[in-house]
């Protein structure tokens, strides 16, 4: 799947959460209310990848790259604020593992309000 169709579906699963935005040209900034939940790279600083990198949970990050090394990393800059990050060019992409990755990411950011509306709609 090329660069642009994956983007486009990350854009897709974040325009389903309530009051998100993803904006950008490559690489594309996932957002709500200002509080960045993640991000769509596409050869970010030249690292060849296309992939999502997104704010994690406590224990999280270590958990995603122990199970499977091939498709998570930790990524620059992010990485050692706890972040972590999932290949989206490297197999098959499991996109209700995306959805739910940024969905949760989008949990940690998100205020109570919008996650009760999230909670509702599911």
């Amino acid at each position: 799947m090329s660069s642009t169709r994956l983007r486009e579906r990350v854009a897709a699963i974040v325009a389903e959460l309530p009051e998100a935005t993803s904006t950008g040209d490559q690489h594309l900034t996932l957002a709500v209310r200002k509080k960045t939940f993640g991000y769509f790279l596409d050869d970010h600083h030249g690292d060849g990848i296309v992939g999502i990198a997104f704010k994690a949970g406590p224990g999280e990050q270590d958990a995603l790259v122990r199970s499977d090394d091939t498709r998570f990393y930790v990524p620059a800059y992010l990485g050692a604020r706890g972040w972590a990050a999932m290949r989206l060019d490297v197999g098959r992409v499991n996109w209700a593992e995306v959805r739910e990755l940024l969905t949760e990411a989008y949990r940690l950011q998100a205020p109570k309000r919008l996650v009760a509306q999230l909670d509702g709609a599911m």
